[in-house]
């Protein structure tokens, strides 16, 4: 793979990630090719890449468009997401270091400062998150597991959510984040599995209220 074409799949997965290529958006080689400074071939690569990381689908006349999940979609990758980071949390405790974990409880009051906010910091709730996440991915030390984890739909997933949680659930996400912290801290692997996969699946079901009130919006939208 070229490095042209490793340069324009960042480009355009950071696009479709932060929402500047929203779902359903078509994505033209042409376009992308004249934004990113590159022929196309490059651009052709990057949607292939981009396609098996389902995050690009293309129809049956070859054009490309960011994919849409269904909320089945999003269910089944935050189950997957849960059994795949309980593990992970599992394997990272019995490897936690306190250099890791004083990396972890860093993340997690930066969430506490950014939740504690007027008005809750949402970016800098989601920076910190990104952040906690990475660093027990960081220690569990399973190539294979940061691969498989890497092929779900994370972000945008948890831009929404994040972006329709009220106060009290930023708190309850920094308070299973505590939680999590204190298995850690007690290299409990058990421990850390059970509150990491209670704590995905609280979140895919705040993800799925807030997709099914983004859905009834539109649709009184429509009728009126």
């Amino acid at each position: 793979m070229s490095r042209a074409s490793d340069r324009v799949y960042e480009a355009i997965r950071s696009m479709i990630l932060s929402g500047e290529l929203p779902a359903g958006a078509q994505v033209g080689e042409e376009a992308l090719a004249e934004k990113c400074g590159v022929s196309r071939t490059p651009v052709r690569e990057a949607l292939r890449r981009l396609e098996s990381d389902l995050l690009v689908v293309r129809t049956d006349t070859q054009r490309s468009f960011v994919a849409d999940w269904s909320l089945d979609d999003v269910s089944d990758a935050f189950e997957l997401r849960a059994m795949l980071e309980g593990l992970a949390a599992r394997r990272a405790a019995e490897r936690m270091t306190d250099a890791a974990l004083e990396r972890i409880r860093l993340a997690n009051r930066q969430i506490a400062a950014a939740i504690g906010k007027a008005s809750p910091d949402v970016f800098g709730f989601l920076e910190g998150n990104r952040e906690f996440h990475a660093v027990i991915l960081e220690v569990a030390a399973s190539r294979r597991l940061a691969a498989l984890l890497s092929t779900l739909i994370e972000q945008p997933v948890v831009w929404r959510t994040a972006h329709h949680y009220g106060r009290e659930a930023l708190h309850r996400s920094h308070g299973e984040h505590e939680e999590l912290i204190a298995a850690f801290a007690r290299r409990d692997g058990a421990w850390a599995q059970a509150i990491m996969t209670s704590h995905i699946l609280r979140a895919f079901h705040a993800y799925a209220d807030a997709h099914r009130g983004l859905n009834e919006g539109l649709q009184r939208e429509a009728a009126e």
